[in-house]
């Protein structure tokens, strides 16, 4: 079920939709959309909502009903971070968006930085708010979830070959065409670990991915989503993506990396500031 108008108005579409996955961000997520929209007036919002009980979701359509630029999702029950942006792309598909942004609902990521991010669009398909390249930096964590996210980001580029300094993060734009490319029908990863399948998927199908420096801000509202058996997930499944691809590498006749050499021996991706 959506709010708003089924259809995004002709001016809109082909243009930029931020999509906002939600479970009990009541507190927090008016706020960003207000700062998003005083950021980037035009760009439209799809909230995704795992029915939550605290009233994010009513929230939500009482911003749709007076405003044509965002829209509501309803799903029937939490479900986890990537299925919740695999629902997501999917309807940006069905009414016509060429961008679509990632965004989270309580506030770590600045809206005010999607401007610079969706510049960077222009000679790229996939850019990664980065908390990590030159420039970036996070505020108010603590400094054990400071070293766990650094020592997971270094892992993942180790273990998958992956030349980017915030895979994890969830903070991103990307060209419409290059989501359709990706399967995402297969990506079966929920927690944060989603965001470093489909990039890695991106690099190794020859995206053009940057990286843009970002203040990731830890929630003032709420508290966080991660979990004990999210960082396991994420291990697992990194690990095991990491030995099956370096397994495939001695197979005869099997490329698993379509980025050309000279892109991959420069990092194959690149940072802006």
């Amino acid at each position: 079920m959506t709010s708003g108008p089924a259809v995004p108005p002709e001016d809109a579409r082909r243009g930029v939709l931020v999509i906002v996955p939600t479970y009990e961000e009541v507190g927090s997520l008016g706020g960003v959309l207000d700062r998003l929209h005083a950021a980037a007036p035009d760009v439209h919002v799809l909230v995704v909502d795992d029915a939550s009980p605290d009233g994010t979701g009513e929230l939500a359509d009482a911003r749709a009903a007076g405003d044509d630029r965002v829209h509501v999702l309803h799903r029937a029950g939490k479900a986890g971070l990537g299925p919740a942006y695999v629902a997501g792309f999917r309807w940006a598909a069905e009414h016509g968006y060429a961008v679509v942004v990632e965004m989270d609902a309580d506030g770590s990521h600045p809206p005010e930085r999607l401007p610079a991010m969706l510049a960077a669009l222009e000679d790229a398909d996939l850019v990664l708010g980065s908390r990590y390249v030159p420039g970036g930096r996070v505020q108010d964590w603590p400094a054990y979830r400071l070293a766990l996210s650094r020592a997971g980001n270094l892992y993942t580029r180790w273990a998958l070959r992956l030349p980017l300094a915030d895979a994890t993060g969830g903070y991103r734009v990307a060209r419409a065409d290059l989501i359709a490319r990706l399967p995402f029908d297969e990506v079966a990863s929920e927690g944060y670990c989603f965001q470093v399948d489909w990039a890695w998927r991106a690099y190794r199908a020859g995206a053009r991915v940057v990286e843009v420096p970002i203040t990731f801000t830890e929630r003032a509202v709420g508290r966080s989503k991660m979990s004990g058996s999210i960082v396991a997930e994420a291990l697992a499944r990194v690990t095991w993506w990491g030995v099956r691809d370096r397994l495939a590498d001695l197979l005869p006749g099997r490329v698993l990396h379509p980025v050309p050499a000279a892109d991959r021996a420069r990092g194959g991706a690149q940072v802006l500031r």
